[in-house]
């Protein structure tokens, strides 16, 4: 499977943004899926995962009550609704397939797309 994340932007602190997630090559229906996200100079992290059928979703603290991951298996899609921007929350956002068992260590993803840039300005 080949995932395209889109959707990033410079937004002002407070704002919000909708990160998509669009798979081609298989259906995204076969796979657990999680965002992660790299600020420069940082690691990636861990940010939100669902399960197949999207009625299972975990997040890091740092997001919790601000993002919310949800999936149309229908249109192959995986999207990240991010409201309550913050400056701390500028980074590149990737998605990826989960293989693994662990929720939020990148090592149990792979299939990871190509990131797409959010700014949040203060």
């Amino acid at each position: 499977v080949q995932l395209q994340a889109f959707g990033g932007g410079l937004v002002q602190a407070g704002g919000s943004l909708r990160l998509s997630c669009a798979a081609s090559g298989r259906t995204v229906s076969n796979y657990d899926m999680g965002w992660f996200r790299q600020a420069p100079g940082k690691e990636r992290e861990f940010v939100a995962a669902t399960n197949r059928g999207g009625n299972s979703l975990y997040y890091a603290d740092s997001v919790k009550g601000r993002f919310t991951i949800s999936r149309t298996n229908a249109e192959n899609t995986v999207y990240l609704q991010m409201n309550n921007l913050k400056p701390e929350d500028s980074a590149v956002y990737y998605c990826a397939t989960k293989w693994g068992s662990s929720w939020n260590n990148e090592r149990s993803y792979n299939n990871w797309g190509q990131g797409t840039l959010v700014t949040v300005s203060s």
